[in-house]
């Protein structure tokens, strides 16, 4: 009795509009009229008939590529240097953690554009050098950068995870090493990265799917739009403009379980490489 409102969530609210997605991925449906089933022709004209679901897939392979990285080395990096015994660390933990939790606002979504922007502090910055600036998000070379760079300001989660992890290795370790001899690097690379592979592979997980599914930056920064030449047209704002601006709801349906499916097949190859780097100690 106590479980039903979780199970009554999870029928109405999860598992059953996925099972409806699945039916609509199949149909042709605009909200206005009731589905007609037409089978796989929306698949196919994702994959063979539409470039712009191949120009939102290039942008989110790029996005993903280089924000899952660099929030990772960013968020470990931050970590190791908060794990040193610095005074406040109650403070820096804090201040670092913030941006993961309002990155993905809208304000800060229209709080970057204007960084970015031709009349934007990073513009104002380089002018005070004599160098050539330029609209970040208006030119297609320099917008997906925009995306990424808001994404990476948001590791404070990732750094929070890696500084706990930080914390649990024995210092006796640490001590041994030294003792014998080696270097910081050499410590860091033989016992602390060993140790966190486990969190690695945690955050790695948790970055890769998160990614995959930024919506908020792309749309606020590129005012819904996909930036100049499709440069910050992420998959999930191509889908929503099928849904919410075209009301194509079948094909925005195929679209997210491609999505899915994507993901899914990210993730498993994910578990399947950790076999050969990640450490649990047991073995």
């Amino acid at each position: 009795m106590f479980l039903l409102p979780w199970f009554l969530g999870l029928v109405f609210i999860t598992l059953g509009p996925v099972l409806v997605s699945l039916y609509l991925s199949f149909t042709r449906y605009n909200i206005l009229k009731p589905p007609r089933w037409i089978g796989l022709d929306n698949y196919v004209e994702l994959f063979i008939w539409d470039p712009q679901f191949w120009a939102a897939v290039r942008v989110t392979f790029f996005f993903v590529g280089w924000s899952v990285p660099l929030v990772l080395v960013m968020s470990l990096g931050i970590a190791v240097l908060l794990n040193r015994g610095l005074s406040f660390l109650p403070v820096y933990r804090s201040i670092f953690y913030i941006p993961s939790l309002i990155g993905g606002s809208v304000a800060i979504g229209l709080l970057w554009r204007e960084v970015f922007g031709s009349s934007g502090i990073v513009n104002q910055f380089l002018q005070g050098f004599g160098i050539a600036t330029r609209s970040w998000v208006a030119t297609p070379e320099t917008a997906p950068w925009t995306l990424v760079s808001l994404n990476v300001w948001t590791f404070g989660a990732a750094m929070v995870i890696f500084l706990a992890a930080l914390r649990q290795i024995p210092t006796s370790l640490y001590e041994a090493a030294s003792i014998d001899g080696a270097s910081a690097w050499t410590r860091f690379r033989r016992i602390t990265l060993p140790l966190l592979t486990p969190v690695i592979f945690f955050n790695l997980i948790l970055q890769v799917i998160h990614s995959f599914q930024a919506f908020t930056q792309s749309f606020i920064v590129s005012n819904g739009t996909g930036g100049p030449a499709e440069s910050t047209l992420l998959y999930t704002l191509y889908l929503y403009q099928r849904a919410f601006v075209q009301l194509d709801m079948g094909y925005a349906s195929a679209m997210a379980w491609v999505l899915l499916i994507v993901i899914a097949v990210f993730t498993g190859l994910l578990f399947w490489s950790a076999r050969f780097w990640v450490y649990y100690g047991d073995g």
